[in-house]
């Protein structure tokens, strides 16, 4: 993954990242954004994958359900956001649209996609920090704005 600073301005930094053919999407984020400290920051790509995981949250069980793609896929939509964790350590949330050769789409957060051949991400980053807490009922960190 390449990157570069479109934008730099009252705390508010804007970055082009661009993924090439066999990076891991959801480790070079997480990495981008604890080498640059990230706390808030939002995001979107387009772009296409030759494997993805995908997960479904079950209400029930409070748990994830894995959707693997093991075929080439178009990003018909990618967004998320990025927040400092419960560990202070950058967290990176990610939902992706995958568009499949035959119009077909599957949809869920993304756990892991390996790219082909590029995801082109803008990347904004504000000057605001975005803090997730421990949430009781369902287990996950969710952001809570004090």
């Amino acid at each position: 993954m390449r990157s570069k600073v479109l934008h730099n301005a009252a705390g508010q930094r804007t970055y082009a990242l661009i993924f090439e053919s066999g990076d891991e999407v959801m480790s070079c984020l997480q990495e981008f954004a604890k080498a640059k400290g990230l706390t808030a920051a939002s995001f979107k790509a387009i772009g296409a994958f030759e494997t993805a995981t995908l997960a479904f949250f079950d209400w029930s069980t409070k748990t994830y359900l894995p959707i693997r793609v093991e075929e080439q896929t178009e990003v018909a939509s990618f967004t998320g956001d990025i927040a400092q964790g419960p560990d202070k350590q950058p967290v990176v949330h990610v939902h992706a649209v995958l568009g499949r050769r035959d119009g077909s789409a599957l949809a869920g957060h993304l756990k892991e996609a390996k790219v082909r051949p590029t995801l082109e991400v803008i990347l904004i980053e504000s000057p605001q920090h975005l803090r997730k807490h421990q949430d009781t009922e369902t287990g996950l960190a969710l952001i809570r704005i004090d």
